[in-house]
């Protein structure tokens, strides 16, 4: 299992807590941000692989920012496979 505790930036939230197994997004927690749609977004991508989150998410802003949460989430995810590519080669 994979965990992450990633502090986002240019959003309302202050930290994403994600756990992932086998490619697969098994727990979402943000920190702060707009609680219903942060929940609303964690209770979606729970059970989506890590790539397909990715791709979903990616990009999405908030109104005016060039960001958010989901967009931020997309990040934590990259960074976990990341992280995981690195474990590999080593």
């Amino acid at each position: 299992m994979a965990e992450i505790t990633y502090k986002p930036s240019g959003v309302c939230s202050r930290m994403i807590n994600v756990k992932t197994e086998k490619g697969i997004i098994k727990k979402v927690e943000f920190e702060g941000g707009c609680s219903g749609n942060t929940q609303g977004v964690s209770r979606l991508v729970e059970g989506m692989s890590v790539d397909e989150a990715i791709k979903r998410l990616s990009g999405i802003k908030c109104g005016f920012k060039e960001t958010s949460c989901p967009d931020q989430l997309s990040k934590a995810l990259a960074l976990i496979k990341e992280q995981k590519k690195q474990k590999k080669s080593e």
